[in-house]
């Protein structure tokens, strides 16, 4: 496995984590991976008292980007506590960019990384 294929890997874990700690019963992860870029599509649903957490997550994601701290700190993703913050930020820095759509009880995400 490449250090390309291990970081996107650490990513859907991170996010499958954040999303039990907000009490998901569904997750759902779906990988495409095409020769210069991946995208991780993930839906679930989640408690609706932990819609302040979610409200955050375009910052997390969204935020900005320095490509040396993810390149020295991939590998921590998934470490930590889930829902940490600075798990999600480094999560933000190893993708392009992330789509949120958030209902009252649902989420969906599609996160794009450049390879």
């Amino acid at each position: 496995m490449t250090h390309e294929e291990k970081k996107t890997a650490k990513i859907v874990e991170e996010l499958t984590m954040f999303f039990f700690a907000l009490e998901a019963t569904c997750i759902e992860t779906r990988i495409e991976r095409k020769p210069d870029q991946v995208t991780i599509f993930l839906q679930s649903d989640f408690d609706p008292a932990y819609t302040d957490k979610l409200n955050l997550l375009d910052n997390y994601l969204n935020g900005q980007k320095n490509d040396g701290m993810q390149d020295i700190y991939w590998e921590l993703a998934g470490s930590g506590d889930p829902g940490e913050t600075s798990q999600l930020l480094l999560v933000g820095m190893m993708i392009e960019r992330a789509d949120i759509d958030l209902s009252a009880d649902r989420v969906r995400l599609t996160l794009y990384r450049k390879l």
